[in-house]
């Protein structure tokens, strides 16, 4: 079986080896497991390959390189305009060849493989819609149209797309799926520190505006005023950096909030285990890696309510909700934090929920997907 992917993800090489986003490649990899051959098309970077990256496995691999297409600013709609013919017809060459058809939406070049995937409706396909499904929310019309075009079993057939979360009203082609990081063997019995001396809270993600690093920072800050011992460390690079890091500095809080970078997985794990809470005020999300990971290792959630989050968090019966009010949302924590008896209820609940979902649970749906 060809394996044919078509991602926005921005690639890097080095030697013989191809780098993506780690978490993706990860879960790509998995993939890879059942199929004879990969194609990737998509864009590449010149960069050097940064901790955050991982490389490919497979044996048979052949990556067409296509040109970064943005539509966020006039310099880079026009760009991508011109270079709009070529990259679909790189497409519709690698989709000619493969046996599977992979899409990895929302984004620019999901959106163009959503368009020339209706050319090939024989082929088997799924797709992997990353963004919030929810019928409800607002999303760019960009986004809106790929959920439009990939549930209509008119324009879309023979695909699979595979979704966060259980909506109503979908058609036969939407299947609710989720993601994982750990293992069955990882799991652990985790025994939380208390809440005393120190309250560790930990926000794991891109330092960007739809991240919210910022609100997590003022909670943090709002919590450290009421004289509780916060320290928030922050994992993760972006644009906000400095901006983050200037506010930290001017606020007086460099023994309170930490800026850690981009780390390993290991490390990420290590963090996880010893703090007691993981922040994610996203504006919105598709399934909150970050939120699932921190649950595994018995980190309360503290997220807002987009997506499948109010369902992972069993409408707060195993995390907080943030209202994004920042008066309301620091009550929310105060109580939890005075009362310990809660707090390790819901770590607990947190833990055994995000348990089930393993990568040995991950891989075998996956199989399930290529095989049957």
């Amino acid at each position: 079986m060809n394996f044919t992917i078509i991602t926005h993800v921005l690639h890097k090489k080095e030697e013989t080896h191809l780098y993506g986003y780690g978490p993706y490649v990860w879960e790509m990899n998995i993939w890879f497991k059942y199929v004879d051959q990969v194609s990737i098309v998509a864009p590449l970077l010149k960069d050097k390959v940064g901790n955050i990256d991982l490389a490919y496995q497979h044996p048979e691999l052949n990556f067409q390189e296509v040109p970064a297409l943005a539509l966020t600013t006039p310099v880079g709609i026009l760009r991508s305009l011109l270079f709009l013919p070529l990259v679909s017809w790189r497409i519709y060459k690698a989709m000619q060849t493969a046996d599977h058809i992979h899409l990895r939406c929302p984004g620019n070049m999901g959106l163009l493989g959503c368009l020339v995937q209706i050319l090939f409706p024989n082929k088997t396909k799924t797709a992997k819609y990353a963004g919030n499904w929810d019928p409800k929310s607002k999303q760019p019309l960009a986004y809106r149209i790929q959920k439009y075009i990939l549930s209509n079993i008119f324009l879309t057939k023979n695909m699979q797309v595979l979704v966060y979360g259980d909506w109503e009203n979908q058609s036969k082609n939407i299947k609710p799926f989720f993601t994982a990081t750990y293992s069955v063997s990882e799991k652990e019995s985790i025994e939380k520190p208390s809440l005393d001396p120190v309250i560790e809270l930990i926000f794991v993600g891109s330092l960007v505006k739809g991240k919210n690093p910022m609100y997590a920072i003022r909670l943090a800050e709002k919590l450290i005023k009421k004289g509780k011992n916060v320290v928030l460390n922050i994992y993760g690079e972006g644009v906000e950096k400095e901006i983050l890091r200037d506010y930290i500095k001017v606020n007086q809080l460099e023994n309170h909030v930490l800026l850690h970078g981009n780390q390993n997985q290991d490390i990420i794990k290590k963090a996880y285990k010893k703090s007691h809470f993981v922040v994610l005020p996203s504006k919105s999300e598709g399934w909150p890696k970050a939120i699932a990971e921190g649950m595994f290792w018995g980190c309360v959630p503290v997220a807002t309510k987009v997506s499948c989050v109010p369902f992972m968090l069993d409408y707060g019966n195993r995390g907080i909700l943030l209202d994004m009010d920042l008066e309301k949302d620091v009550i929310q924590l105060e109580e939890i934090l005075e009362n310990e008896k809660a707090f390790f209820s819901k770590s607990k609940l947190a833990l055994e929920w995000s348990q089930n979902y393993t990568t040995t649970v991950f891989e075998t749906e996956i199989k399930k997907i290529l095989t049957e």
